[in-house]
């Protein structure tokens, strides 16, 4: 599968984004998905992840209560609805999509796209 976010930018603190990973394939529906982010200097984390049924979604606790991750099979694509952001959530974001079977939070996600920027003006 290919990954290619989109809708990172330039947002002030409070305010809100949406990004888009679309995937390419008619398998789409079978991967776990993942939103990662990384700064400079610092390992990537994962952000968010949701099953392959979009039934079960994992959130790290820094955006708890903030992002929402979801899917659409139809599309091919997954989102990250981020609100009340703050500087600290600025950094690359990009999706990441894998086959294996667990706990969200524990899986390697096999396939990474292209990240997309999200800064976030205090």
């Amino acid at each position: 599968v290919q990954l290619q976010a989109s809708g990172g930018g330039l947002v002030q603190a409070g305010g809100s984004l949406r990004l888009s990973c679309a995937a390419s394939g008619r398998t789409f529906s079978s991967y776990h998905m993942a939103w990662f982010r990384q700064t400079p200097g610092k390992e990537r984390e994962l952000v968010a992840a949701i099953s392959w049924t979009g039934i079960i979604t994992y959130y790290k606790d820094f955006v708890k209560g903030r992002f929402t991750i979801s899917r659409d099979n139809a599309k091919n694509t997954v989102y990250l609805q981020m609100n009340s952001l703050k500087s600290e959530d600025t950094a690359v974001y990009s999706c990441a999509a894998t086959t294996r079977r667990g706990e969200l939070s524990g899986l390697i996600y096999d396939y990474r796209g292209q990240g997309t920027q999200v800064t976030v003006s205090s």
